[in-house]
């Protein structure tokens, strides 16, 4: 498996509206075990996205679904930045989907 954790940070007032997006890519992704959209306690404009893939290369293939890059392309005019990035290699826990 083949997961990552990333921080985004929204432009001023517009979190609400990149959190709702983000959930919009959370559709049909084949080998998608789990996909978390959270918002950042300490930061008010920053949220989290927290992945778990069947392989790095699904991961890499959801970029690549026309829907997900139409939310990719409608979010970027809300986001002001990136902030950390983890990637990891999950070896199991609860509520991961079996998935291809």
């Amino acid at each position: 498996m083949y997961g990552l954790m990333g921080k985004m940070i929204a432009k001023p007032g517009q979190r609400d509206a990149l959190l709702a997006l983000m959930l919009e890519a959370s559709t049909d992704m084949p080998g998608c075990r789990s996909y978390v959209v959270g918002r950042d306690i300490e930061n008010a404009d920053a949220i989290w996205v927290t992945e778990v893939w069947a392989s790095k290369a699904h991961h890499a293939a959801s970029l690549q679904i026309p829907e997900v890059r139409a939310v990719i392309q409608r979010a970027m005019p809300l986001i002001a930045g990136f902030g950390e990035r983890f990637e990891m290699e999950p070896v199991g826990g609860v509520g991961l989907r079996d998935s291809d």
